[in-house]
């Protein structure tokens, strides 16, 4: 058998002589260049870049007396026991005017009696009620007491009683 014909038939389509060195080239280079955008794009996807909106940090805390209140339940027999701090951006020196403190105090007591009096047991038993217990609470007090400047709402008791 003569095999001169078939290997001059099958270099000449896929020899050597047929390949350039650009496309060898652009052959090792574009997998490459693809992995990197690849690992570039899943990179900064993974991990946006988020503005940080810096608010004050909580340099005191007020300690409320606990709250007992009735709940607003249809039948009406659920009490509600919470202990409450208040996270403040700045101490409260109550030196300087005692008035103002007595006037901040009983308002922010106030402001809490309102908010926990329409509360339901049900929407308090679950974490997801609890976080927008404080969420209400928060703003509550910044709208009504902003002199304090609540910036945390922290329960130190939490119970629900029939």
């Amino acid at each position: 058998m003569d095999k001169a014909p078939i290997q001059g038939k099958s270099a000449g389509k896929w020899g050597r002589e047929k390949w350039r060195p650009g496309v060898v080239v652009a052959a090792l280079i574009l997998p490459v260049v693809a992995l990197l955008v690849w690992f570039l794009h899943h990179h900064s996807a993974s991990h946006p870049r988020r503005k940080v909106k810096v608010e004050p940090q909580v340099k005191a805390v007020m300690h409320l007396e606990p709250f007992v209140v009735n709940l607003a339940d249809p039948d009406g027999d659920r009490f509600f026991r919470v202990g409450i701090e208040l996270g403040l951006e700045q101490e409260q020196d109550e030196r300087k005017n005692p008035n103002q403190a007595a006037m901040s105090l009983a308002r922010a007591r106030d402001t809490v009696l309102t908010i926990l009096t329409v509360c339901d047991a049900q929407t308090l038993m679950v974490p997801a009620g609890k976080a927008n217990l404080k969420d209400e609470l928060i703003k509550a007090l910044r709208e009504r007491a902003p002199e304090l400047g609540v910036r945390e709402v922290y329960f130190t008791e939490f119970l629900i009683q029939r």
